[in-house]
């Protein structure tokens, strides 16, 4: 089963491949996303380490004159919704210089850096000088976009990042923002026809048209003031510190600032390290004392938005105490979670099985995604729980024996949900099974 799911992964990203770029999905996604990007580039760097390169490469070129790397770039003409039309990416203050979207994705791309680097330093001769000189050469680039997100998002610096939409969060329809968004009431807008729900066999699947009439809403409000940051701030109708989203952002600017230190840009290495420190002791902040659960907060009202989401295990993600991380793990791998009883693999759901909000086929609200399998496993395996780490991997890659690499799976059935032929899992599948 090895030797088929590891050639099963390869084809479905070559088939996903345009060359210079890897779409996230034949039909649901047909252009490039950011966070997706830099999954993709790991599992990638396991097959070819100048391929790698170049779809790092391909999403840098996208980035804005702030620092800021957008979460989607529109490469060529499709019917994706909402495209470039909507999201007028050329009306900004600073314009980009290809089409993308004007909102961002969590930063894991430090993580690809990494592993690009140390996978070209295991193959030796060309790869290795190709992955050095790419993270060398780029480093400047990366570094303004974990500048852009420290100073940006978090400008009086709690340590939290502020997003302006829930699609910055990765999460889209997670419970963790039904608050926020009961809050949100649109108001005359330019009509438009969703497309995303083509291309699942099951519509409920996906967010509601409720839910996406507001997310077209926030794009519009950004629009509407040129995506100037400030601006955004006051008038955006979602305002929240995300607590997941900040994990990351500890972790990728440790990792950058390591690589920075390694480069000989020590002044970088030391701004870095104390941005990681910045958002790790956020994020500690932010951890509910009752549930032991990370939370965030709706700006807009300043109210905690506790909910049994994946999100509250954050501080896995980026460090913590020890005793912080040993009752994590242990909630993760308890009743409420991994260990619940009705799962059909012990991976991490979307939303704990044992919530009122848990919904098994849609989207965020209790799907496992086999990408966040990989991120938690990864994490757990730079900490130093390698127990952990491993538990995790056996476990995603006997859900992905199907062969689907399906974009979400139901996690009491096990079936492949979402789109099918998801570049960003069978990322990971490549990944796992080049551990050693």
């Amino acid at each position: 089963m090895t030797a088929a799911l590891a050639d099963a992964a390869a084809a479905v990203l070559r088939g996903n491949d345009l060359g210079h770029l890897t779409v996230a999905s034949p039909d649901l996604y047909p252009h490039q996303w950011s966070w997706d990007t830099a999954f993709v580039a790991v599992g990638i760097s396991r097959v070819s380490v100048p391929r790698a390169v170049a779809e790092m490469t391909s999403l840098l070129a996208a980035q804005w004159p702030s620092g800021m790397i957008p979460h989607i770039v529109f490469d060529r003409p499709s019917a994706y919704f909402p495209g470039p039309e909507r999201w007028r990416s050329e009306l900004a203050i600073e314009p980009p210089a290809l089409r993308t979207s004007g909102i961002c994705q969590p930063p894991v791309h430090s993580l690809a850096l990494a592993c690009i680097l140390q996978e070209g330093r295991r193959r030796g001769g060309s790869d290795r000088r190709t992955a050095e000189d790419f993270v060398a050469g780029t480093l400047p680039g990366w570094l303004a976009w974990h500048r852009w997100l420290a100073a940006s998002r978090d400008p009086e610096g709690h340590g939290l990042v502020e997003i302006h939409h829930s699609w910055e969060s990765g999460m889209d329809n997670s419970p963790r923002w039904d608050f926020p968004y009961s809050r949100v009431t649109p108001g005359e807008m330019e009509p438009f026809t969703r497309t995303d729900t083509r291309h699942v066999g099951e519509v409920r699947q996906r967010p509601t048209d409720e839910e996406y009439r507001r997310y077209i809403w926030l794009v519009d409000q950004m629009v509407a003031v040129r995506y100037d940051e400030e601006a955004i701030r006051k008038t955006i109708d979602f305002h929240v510190a995300d607590v997941f989203f900040s994990a990351l952002l500890a972790l990728a600017a440790e990792i950058i600032g390591e690589l920075a230190e390694e480069f000989g840009r020590r002044a970088d290495a030391a701004e870095m390290s104390e941005v990681a420190a910045r958002f790790r002791a956020g994020v500690a902040a932010a951890v509910d004392p009752e549930t032991g659960l990370a939370t965030d907060r709706d700006l807009r009202s300043g109210r905690l938005l506790h909910s049994a989401a994946l999100s509250g295990f954050a501080p896995l993600i980026s460090g913590a105490e020890a005793d912080v991380l040993a009752r994590q793990r242990e909630l993760l791998l308890g009743p409420d979670w991994c260990g619940h009883r009705a799962l059909r693999h012990a991976v991490p759901p979307s939303t704990s099985p044992a919530a009122a909000q848990f919904d098994r086929r849609r989207y965020w609200r209790g799907p496992q995604w086999p990408v966040m399998t990989w991120l938690f496993s990864w994490a757990a395996r730079r900490h130093g729980d390698a127990e952990l780490a491993g538990r995790l991997r056996e476990e995603a890659l006997r859900q992905l024996g199907d062969l689907s690499f399906a974009e979400y799976y139901d996690p009491l059935s096990g079936q492949a949900l979402g789109s099918r032929a998801q570049s960003w899992t069978a990322a990971a599948a490549l990944d796992w099974m080049a551990w050693s």
